[in-house]
């Protein structure tokens, strides 16, 4: 595996939702962390367009854990924290994918708060997410709030570790 990968975001039933490329960091056999450059290109399926996305971007995706974590990095630090709650990410060749269950926990000025409630709550009618799927996602927001609260791993340092990889 080279290291450029393609991170796919899935709406349950996988369906292809948003995608960008960028640069793996570190893969161990739980987890996989990557550097998504500045000025790079999303696309995002879902609302037919192409975004472009000014920010360098230390990202974290599990192969065991309901979320990910997006660090946007100005001038050397972490400006934002932008998680997903998801089920679980998944590897095929150079192609990391996960399905975005539309839960979001997000620190900007450094107060963290939940996000995109009412496009949860909709898209589980829309996508008709099993009452256990709904269940498992609102349990992992409130463990993933509680990692953060206990700078557990990965809010450990663990991504600010990787700030130095930026080009300057």
């Amino acid at each position: 595996m080279d290291n450029h990968i393609t991170i796919q975001a899935l709406k349950y039933g996988d369906l292809l939702h948003y995608e960008w490329n960028t640069t793996l960091l570190e893969k161990t056999d739980s987890h996989i962390f990557v550097l998504s450059e500045y000025g790079r290109k999303l696309n995002h399926y879902t609302k037919q367009k192409v975004f472009t996305i000014k920010a360098w971007t230390i990202e974290y995706f599990s192969f065991h854990s309901w979320f990910t974590v997006s660090a946007d990095v100005v001038g050397g630090k972490i400006q934002q924290y932008y998680c997903n709650i998801n089920q679980p990410a998944k590897i095929n060749g150079n192609i990391v994918s996960f399905v975005d269950l539309d839960l979001d926990y997000v620190q900007r000025n450094g107060e963290w708060k939940v996000v995109d409630e009412d496009e949860f709550e909709s898209n589980a009618l829309k996508f008709a997410y099993p009452e256990a799927l709904i269940h498992k996602a609102s349990k992992e927001l409130l463990g993933l709030k509680e990692l953060i609260r206990n700078k557990t791993f990965p809010f450990d340092g663990s991504i600010e570790m990787f700030i130095d990889r930026i080009p300057k």
